[in-house]
């Protein structure tokens, strides 16, 4: 990557800032994610709801897929002294079936407790044992207490769970124990991308059509988590006041992100996973948008003011009691409830779900679910049950087909059109185009207009071309430290009015004739090389592993950070200052070549402040692209109605538009002062000049 951008640099059709921050290496999951909350209720309600929308983004759950019939199989029942075990699948969504364990308190009276129970990435956790050896080393180790209870630490929680009043609901992780139709391989183990999943159409997750489309494993676990609690809230014995999840590794990501997401639950446990250190490793566990500018201890803030508590270990979490428990602590206080949030200091275990780290959940839910118990609660021993005695999987209730790349491909599919409907729906009108659409586009994004930050200007070469003045320079971002190369023409007898003309030749296309006929009418136009604009591929992070989350749940896509640079100069010539100049009131915009896009998303966002924008699409669409490393691929660039979305945001605003076609799929765009245009490209330019000098 360091070669590709010396050789471009070299030839001219690159320009690199080594102050510039994007030039410094990629942010990865094992970087630092230090959380600073804000210093009032008023803006972390702001903030807690901006990062609760990218989750939703990233996950895919935004809009929230249709919640089709459930189909509830529950069977199987085992009786024990003080509980039930059930064994239950049904269907998150159509075909793809939820696996795993109903526990039940005997003898229930009234409403009682549900909890939701996640596990973490131990192979065959619901269905497997430790062995006898293993777990005497963990009772001598003081990690567990029973012989026989300690062979499974998940049905641990979920008998005493059971014994203290609560309905409790364990399922599998996608891949694990009896979900069984998504393979490990691509759940859990993924590393190469698949040619033969990376089509426009019946494609297959982490391939770039399912990254246009958010669609990953992480939100698939997640709406099996919001699935499951819709399964538990059935129960006529739940009572909907007193839910809870918990969770440990992955369970513990589960448990953070499904909390923050969904008000139902009312009190969270995530185990061994808030930190501001590594963010979670597995594929299931990243999403593209995800962490970007966020991290774990602000998602398990998201949950505040309702009781939190979580623990360190010698691992990740080791550090947690100073760097980030005090910032959860801060945000509690916002509520006067600084006393809700819980940690539990184990940096002497390992990675864990130990029976001391168990018995500080079930002593902190019977506190704030006012269950009864003596506390602090402590297991009792229990016989263990195998994995024949577990499965749901029998002959009257046969498994479905195991590893189907094309139910894989038939899954996404249906996801696919089911947000699709949704959002045709909403983009029929300007209130869901505003409400459902923007909210969208701006975490794509990752920047709105208004915070374009402070631009200034810095001078490196001044001519005089007669009639105006060439000048070449960089525009510095203060608030992002972000650098644009750009070249402008300024004429001597301007008017109030200025364009950024943006194409493939970059700054240089101040010689271009089209951009010479806008400066002899009297507009400023300025010409800028968008960040690293030359690349054929973008980079990555150095995990060998071909996941687009690795990187773009990290950092802003090469499209988002390009369009940042946009808004960066129209900031500019809206507020900086050049000298004695003045700034012009009419600022308009023109796009050409592969800025094209990004200039409709730019003008998207930044709204009144472009009075005009002229733009050739070229009939772009982020559905084509079929490389996870192209320029022009944005995460959820596909999702919400593809080009046409962002078309359409440009309401009410006047645009210019070719490449589209005069029977276009331009959502919403009664909404829009929209002027298309169908001729050949020469002819398209000079009338997109005569447009944009339009009074």
């Amino acid at each position: 990557m360091k070669l590709t951008l010396l050789l471009l640099t070299l030839l001219g059709t690159l320009t690199v800032h080594a102050d510039d921050i994007r030039t410094q290496p990629l942010r990865d999951l094992n970087g630092y994610f230090p959380f600073n909350p804000p210093n009032s209720l008023s803006e972390w309600e702001a903030r807690s709801e901006q990062v609760k929308t990218r989750i939703r983004v990233a996950a895919g759950l935004w809009p929230m897929p249709t919640k089709t019939p459930l189909n509830t199989v529950i069977h199987g029942k085992i009786d024990r002294e003080e509980y039930t075990i059930e064994k239950v699948y049904f269907e998150s969504a159509p075909g793809f079936y939820s696996t795993g364990n109903l526990y039940r308190p005997k003898n229930i009276k009234g409403k009682v407790p549900g909890v939701l129970s996640a596990h973490g990435h131990a192979q065959d956790a619901r269905l497997g044992l430790s062995t006898p050896e293993k777990t005497r080393q963990l009772i001598a180790d003081g990690a567990e207490r029973f012989e026989k209870g300690g062979l499974s630490i998940y049905q641990s929680r979920c008998v005493q769970l059971a014994r203290m009043g609560c309905v409790v609901w364990q399922w599998d992780m996608i891949s694990d124990s009896d979900s069984i139709q998504i393979p490990r391989e691509v759940v859990h183990t993924f590393a190469k991308q698949r040619p033969e999943m990376n089509t426009t159409e019946n494609w297959g997750f982490y391939s770039p059509q399912a990254e246009a489309h958010n669609q990953c494993i992480m939100g698939l676990q997640l709406l099996n988590a919001v699935r499951g609690l819709d399964f538990l809230l059935s129960l006529s014995e739940v009572d909907a006041t007193r839910i809870a999840m918990t969770g440990e590794s992955g369970g513990g990501t589960q448990t953070m992100l499904t909390s923050a997401i969904d008000d139902r639950i009312k009190l969270s446990f995530p185990v061994v996973m808030v930190s501001t250190s590594m963010q979670g490793g597995c594929t299931c566990e990243n999403a593209s948008l995800l962490r970007i500018g966020t991290g774990n201890v602000e998602f398990a803030a998201l949950f505040a003011p309702k009781p939190l508590g979580m623990n360190t270990a010698n691992d990740w979490t080791k550090e947690m009691a100073t760097k980030g428990f005090p910032d959860l602590q801060k945000v509690f206080s916002f509520y006067a409830k600084k006393d809700d949030v819980f940690l539990l200091r184990g940096e002497h275990f390992p990675h864990n779900y130990n029976a001391v780290t168990r018995s500080a959940f079930y002593t902190f839910l019977n506190k704030h679910f006012k269950l009864g118990q003596p506390s602090p609660v402590i297991e009792r021993d229990f016989e263990p049950l195998t994995r024949e005695q577990l499965t749901v999987w029998d002959a009257q209730h046969p498994a479905p087909k195991a590893g189907d790349p094309d139910f894989e491909r038939k899954l996404l599919k249906w996801f696919t059109e089911d947000s699709d409907k949704q959002l045709r729906a909403a983009a029929a009108t300007d209130e869901g185009l505003q409400k459902v659409i923007r909210p969208a586009v701006e975490t794509l994004i990752g920047r709105t207009y208004a915070q374009a930050g402070e631009v200034e200007w810095k001078l490196a070469d001044k001519q005089d071309r007669g009639a105006y003045l060439e000048m070449s320079g960089t525009l510095q971002n203060k608030t992002h430290d972000e650098d644009i190369s750009v070249s402008w023409l300024y004429p001597k007898q301007v008017k109030d009015r200025a364009i950024i003309w943006l194409s493939d030749k970059g700054k240089g296309a101040v010689t271009d004739p089209a951009v010479l006929q806008l400066v002899s009418a009297g507009a400023t136009v300025l010409c800028a090389d968008l960040f690293q604009q030359g690349v054929q591929q973008t980079g990555v992070v150095k995990n060998p592993r071909e996941f687009a989350g690795y990187t773009h749940g990290y950092n802003d896509s090469l499209f988002a950070q390009r369009v940042h640079d946009v808004l960066s100069l129209v900031n500019f010539l809206r507020n900086g200052k050049v000298g004695s100049h003045k700034n012009p009131a009419h600022i308009s915009l023109a796009g050409w070549e592969s800025a094209g896009p990004i200039a409709i998303a730019a003008r998207a966002l930044a709204g009144e402040a472009i009075v005009r924008a002229a733009v050739d699409t070229k009939g772009f669409r982020f559905g084509k692209l079929l490389d996870y490393r192209d320029p022009m691929l944005i995460p959820g660039g596909a999702k919400y109605l593809d080009l046409p979305g962002m078309i359409a945001l440009n309401s009410p605003h006047a645009l210019w538009i070719a490449g589209e076609g005069d029977k276009s799929e331009v959502f919403g765009a009664k909404f829009i002062e929209l002027t298309a245009f169908t001729g050949d490209e020469g002819s398209g330019r000079s009338a997109a000049v005569e447009w944009l000098l339009k009074p």
